[in-house]
């Protein structure tokens, strides 16, 4: 009982792709052929395996994450507002009568519209009742996702948010802070010349109205006092103008150039992305969107594959000969484990056109008086195969050949990451990281080398990804 017959399991999921395929709207049709012509750009094959269902992927992934301009702040908050009576007697503020109230932690993504990369915030929203009614708590955090559900930058978010409760459920006073996070995703020559490359840009924003609309009111010293109770700790002191000014690393100045040389070299993808907007609901000839196709084109364009192709060619030649001055290694006599750990990656899913990155871990067995590889050496070999559209599991693999080819085996390597697509989509699986494994010669049939090795990998590595 509660088995499943499996022929008609598959015969379901059939009909399921088939319909799903069938009544596609247009807004998702040209996305998808706006992405054909972003991944041709590329130097892709759209009908190799891995490429073949991405447009559509892509598609559902960006509608899905833009559905907030079709959502109306008015139907959630509609009927979710109860009485709630204040104090019965004697001086002072509760219930539905100038009691705050906090919803803290609210994990969201949304999309940068600079650059259409997805960017990650936690929101901590309060109000003040008034009249006697307090608001369903959920609808704080339906609220603020309509608009995260938009292409936004951090302080018009925070503002939209705060907007649209003060109005929806007219409370005293409403408080937005937002803490975003944003991927700085680097060029492959950069981050070969800098190994420290800053992977993010973090920044906090506020927003206030009613009883919050002075910024050193009694309330806001309410509201930040019951955030740090919790351990979460706030800076007011970023200003909307240095918000601007610092938020989306692609519209820096130093971008400005390549973006410009982008455009010209590249307007059939240039074209394609404003295309995209125009079907999510967005106006392309917006001041805030007039430079997002030239920012993504340019972004996207580190994973093109010929070039790429080249620089290992160049780097890659004679390293065998270095690590072997003697002569060919053939004994594995007074042998050592060698480990190289938390080694920065930054890559690209093919099937959802979305970010991933992490760390990788490398172990390999090197003879005493033979030069170990150095990390220079590794960061090329990891950066190499990063900027390319992947898989993890191709990556993990494709690494640990690379050096096992030098090395002559004996290597095992450790991929840890977090995946955009986990997050950006509707699975919204904030927090979650992916391990891969690769083992090879002695590390696949020896589980005490194994094991001494992912004992060697420190046990803060996933705070190390972000």
């Amino acid at each position: 009982m509660g088995s499943l017959d499996e022929g008609h399991l598959c015969v379901e999921i059939e009909n399921a792709m088939k319909l799903d395929v069938s009544e596609k709207e247009p807004e998702t049709i040209a996305i998808e052929d706006a992405v054909k012509v972003l991944l041709q750009g590329l130097g892709e094959d759209v009908n190799r395996d891995g490429l073949k269902k991405t447009p559509l992927r892509v598609a559902k992934a960006l509608r899905e994450g833009t559905r907030g301009y079709k959502q109306k702040v008015k139907d959630i908050v509609q009927g979710a507002l109860f009485p709630e009576v204040g104090l019965h007697d004697g001086v002072g503020h509760a219930g539905g009568v100038g009691g705050l109230v906090i919803v803290r932690d609210l994990d969201l993504f949304s999309y940068c519209e600079s650059c259409l990369l997805p960017f990650q915030l936690k929101c901590h929203v309060g109000y003040v009742p008034s009249g006697q009614r307090v608001v369903g708590l959920s609808k704080l955090s339906r609220v603020a996702d309509v608009f995260a559900k938009r292409l936004q930058d951090p302080q018009r978010l925070a503002d939209e948010i705060c907007s649209a409760l003060h109005h929806g459920i007219k409370p005293a006073g409403v408080a937005v802070i937002l803490e975003c996070l944003h991927i700085h995703f680097p060029n492959v020559e950069s981050v070969l010349l800098d190994s420290k490359h800053q992977g993010w840009v973090k920044v906090l924003v506020s927003s206030g109205l009613g009883v919050f609309g002075n910024e050193n009111a009694d309330t806001w010293s309410d509201f930040l006092g019951l955030l740090k109770f919790r351990g979460v700790t706030v800076d007011r002191t970023l200003t909307r103008e240095s918000v601007n000014q610092s938020w989306c690393p692609s519209s820096s100045s130093s971008m400005a150039k390549i973006s410009s040389e982008l455009v010209a070299a590249n307007p059939e993808m240039v074209a394609a992305v404003a295309s995209i907007l125009r079907s999510l609901g967005e106006d392309p000839l917006r001041k805030e969107l007039v430079e997002t196709p030239s920012h993504f084109v340019r972004w996207l364009m580190n994973f093109e594959n010929t070039k790429l192709e080249m620089k290992l060619n160049g780097f890659a030649c004679g390293i065998s000969d270095l690590l072997k001055p003697n002569g060919e290694i053939n004994s594995r006599n007074n042998e050592q484990m060698h480990s190289e750990l938390n080694l920065s990656f930054w890559s690209q899913c093919e099937h959802h056109l979305l970010p991933f990155y992490g760390v990788v871990h490398i172990g390999y067995f090197c003879p005493k008086g033979i030069n170990h590889l150095g990390k220079s050496l590794l960061r090329s070999i990891i950066h190499f195969y990063g900027f390319k559209l992947q898989v993890q599991e191709r990556l993990t693999r494709q690494i640990a050949e690379t050096v096992s080819s030098i090395l002559g085996g004996d290597v095992m390597v450790v991929v840890e990451a977090n995946h955009t697509c986990m997050i950006s989509r509707g699975i919204e699986k904030f927090g979650s990281n992916t391990a891969t494994i690769a083992v090879l010669g002695r590390f696949s049939t020896d589980p005490a080398a194994r094991a001494m090795f992912l004992r060697s990998i420190p046990d803060d590595t996933t705070s190390r990804i972000l």
